[in-house]
């Protein structure tokens, strides 16, 4: 029995080293061929395929839509430009009315007209009383009739363009606020009319008042610059416009404007406080003749009265005032910048 164990014994061994290296050869072979006798490879070839394919056709889809939608953004860009230009142009020829509505005063023509001749018989009266010389008093009413009137328009204008300014980028910060928070753009604009400072509640009343008309919104927007001729105010309409036909996060856009329109103004205040050195001494240098002049009529009148009285020294006057005033006309273009 003992002799039938030891002789079993290597033969189970050797049976048993056989078992185990077919079935290791045999998972090898199967683990390399299962793939492709179950078709599990061509399957997962074939979804690759798919997918790849779905990923390309997304991808142009997308890039024919970006393409799209930038063709469109730029042909607004050149109808905005274009219709900038035509602004800039009937701009230099602006109406008397299109002038007053800038300048925010509800006048007429007939009122303007009214208070040009006021300023007028003001100005010859206190010619007539104070000189008593008809030529200064026809030059009075000439600059009472033409000048004080559209100086207080173009004033009042200017004024009103900065208080403008100053306030668009909080309006946009509201306009923003409430597109994120869900509300639509229209009645962000009406909570602005309500709530902001003139000029903004004025101008943006105007565009809810538009829309009531049966406007639509990017037209009424578009409607902003032509009242108020900024580049600010042209940004304000361009983003109204440009989402309002392509589409877009508008909370998004009009954040980058309210930090554009921000840095702007603080480039606009930095550049005035760097100027303001070159403009007094453009004022100290511009009153010197003047002061120089009134300084040696009081101690020496004599002296001064032969510029006056004689033919060479009115030709040297008139001279030193022609060249004064090229003078002082040169350093005014030298430190006013456009912004």
């Amino acid at each position: 029995m003992a002799d039938l164990q030891a002789f079993l014994t290597p033969q189970v061994t050797t049976i048993a080293v056989a078992l185990l290296a077919a079935f290791s050869i045999g998972g090898i072979i199967y683990a390399i061929f299962e793939p492709s006798l179950s078709g599990r490879k061509a399957r997962e070839k074939r979804m690759h395929s798919v997918s790849s394919r779905s990923a390309t056709i997304d991808a142009a889809r997308r890039a024919k839509d970006g393409d799209r939608r930038r063709k469109s953004v730029q042909d607004q860009l050149k109808e905005f430009e274009s219709r900038e230009k035509k602004k800039a142009q009937k701009a230099a020829r602006l109406s008397l009315e299109e002038r007053i509505d800038q300048a925010g005063l509800s006048w007429s023509r007939t009122t303007f007209f009214v208070f040009s001749g006021i300023c007028a018989v003001v100005l010859i009266l206190v010619g007539l009383f104070a000189t008593g010389s008809l030529y200064l008093t026809a030059g009075l009413g000439f600059v009472g009739a033409l000048g004080v009137p559209r100086f207080y328009l173009s004033r009042r204008r200017k004024k009103r363009v900065n208080a403008f300014l100053n306030e668009l980028p909080n309006a946009v910060d509201v306009v923003v606020r409430g597109t994120k928070a869900g509300l639509p753009l229209g009645e962000c604009i009406q909570i602005v009319s309500a709530e902001a400072r003139e000029p903004i509640r004025t101008e943006f009343k105007r565009i809810v008042e538009a829309q009531t008309m049966g406007i639509t919104l990017a037209e009424a927007v578009s409607k902003l610059p032509a009242r108020m001729p900024v580049a600010e105010a042209n940004f304000f309409a361009i983003v109204i416009m440009i989402q309002s036909q392509s589409g877009g996060s508008l909370s998004e856009a009009l954040g980058n404007l309210s930090k554009v329109l921000r840095e702007r103004k603080a480039m606009k205040g930095k550049i005035v406080a760097m100027s303001q050195e070159a403009k007094s001494s453009a004022a100290i240098i511009g009153s010197l003749p003047f002061l120089v002049i009134g300084a040696l009529s009081v101690l020496s009148p004599s002296y001064m009265m032969v510029l006056f009285t004689d033919p060479a020294g009115k030709i040297i006057v008139g001279a030193s005032v022609i060249w004064m005033m090229l003078g002082l006309f040169i350093m005014k273009k030298m430190i006013n910048f456009d912004f």
